[in-house]
């Protein structure tokens, strides 16, 4: 039995249950009291009411003993908690109906059942209470980890645009590059991409390094090598040739071209006519700079591009923010 109807008091209804079911529980004034002792109640509540019954039985009868005591434990509040849980806990699991007197037995018997109703409807109305506020709790611990993990990943695009803008102090060109694919793979893996870092490949016959990849990228179940430069001209035909080849060997790959310059129309060209072959798209610098400064997202936008490339062969499609 779990419910306590609330942890101050017996409400006036259910209290008033309990008041005419207990008498009819104990054929006595004697064994009113026993109940009550019997359920842990404090003798400082009923002692004095044991002195007016040895006094004089008649004086008080066993409805007004119950009252009085039932009374005083609500006006305890939440120090007398165990005690109301014990008597209703007690009048709910009573079954000896045959200590009744004969004509108490079936009333007796109706009001417990009443009881244990009312205590089920109680069950049942805390039951989808407590429901109602564990399913609260949940969707506020929820959007509490959404709010951390937005938190989370703009600090961690706030590192990655700083790193960027770093960048653009270094003079080393080599270190330059090499520092580049790192923040952008950071990029990528923040994005929700899924990426396999730079690495080279080997020639069978002890050529050594035949190729440098700077990243494969895995967008929509779609593999894309993805090509990394940092030049301070537009890329010509002869630059974006070298990564449509290594795509192009690859059988069903595809390709993103990330630079920090632009494009000369013959290499638009050249990776226009290449999207017969493979899917290829050419992207800036600037613009995912751009997308930093407006915290859009990254994988939605190469989306958009790859979408362009296939659907209007147009490879460097730019799309508005």
């Amino acid at each position: 039995m779990n419910s306590d109807f609330s942890t101050f008091h017996y409400p006036p209804e259910f209290l008033k249950l309990l008041i005419e079911t207990v008498p009819l529980l104990c054929r006595s004034k004697k064994d009113v009291l026993l109940f009550f002792r019997g359920a842990g109640v404090d003798s400082t509540l009923t002692n004095d009411i044991a002195i007016v019954f040895n006094t004089n039985r008649d004086s008080i009868s066993k409805y007004e003993i119950v009252r009085t005591v039932l009374i005083r434990l609500n006006e305890r509040g939440d120090s007398a908690l165990r005690e109301r849980r014990e008597i209703v806990k007690r009048i709910v699991e009573f079954e000896s109906f045959s200590t009744c007197w004969p004509e108490d037995q079936l009333k007796a018997r109706g009001l417990v059942a009443e009881i244990s109703r009312v205590l089920k409807v109680k069950d049942s109305f805390t039951k989808m209470y407590q429901e109602r506020e564990e399913e609260r709790i949940k969707r506020q611990a929820q959007e509490k980890a959404k709010l951390e993990e937005v938190e989370r990943r703009r600090n961690e695009l706030a590192a990655i645009k700083a790193d960027l803008f770093l960048l653009f102090r270094e003079s080393d060109s080599h270190k330059r590059g090499k520092v580049l694919e790192g923040v952008l793979n950071r990029l990528f893996k923040a994005s929700g991409i899924l990426l396999r870092e730079a690495f080279t490949v080997k020639g069978d016959q002890g050529e050594g390094i035949i190729e440098q990849i700077d990243g494969v990228a895995e967008i929509n179940g779609d593999f894309y090598l993805v090509e990394m430069k940092w030049w301070s001209t537009a890329l010509g035909p002869g630059e974006v040739s070298q990564h449509l080849v290594r795509v192009f060997n690859r059988g069903q790959a595809r390709g993103i071209f990330i630079s920090t310059s632009s494009y000369t129309e013959a290499a638009i060209k050249t990776c226009k006519e290449s999207l017969r072959q493979a899917v290829v798209v050419l992207c800036t610098l600037e613009e995912i700079i751009l997308l930093l400064e407006q915290e859009k997202d990254l994988k939605h936008f190469l989306k958009e591009k790859i979408k362009a490339a296939v659907i209007d062969k147009d490879p460097f499609y730019k799309p508005i923010y």
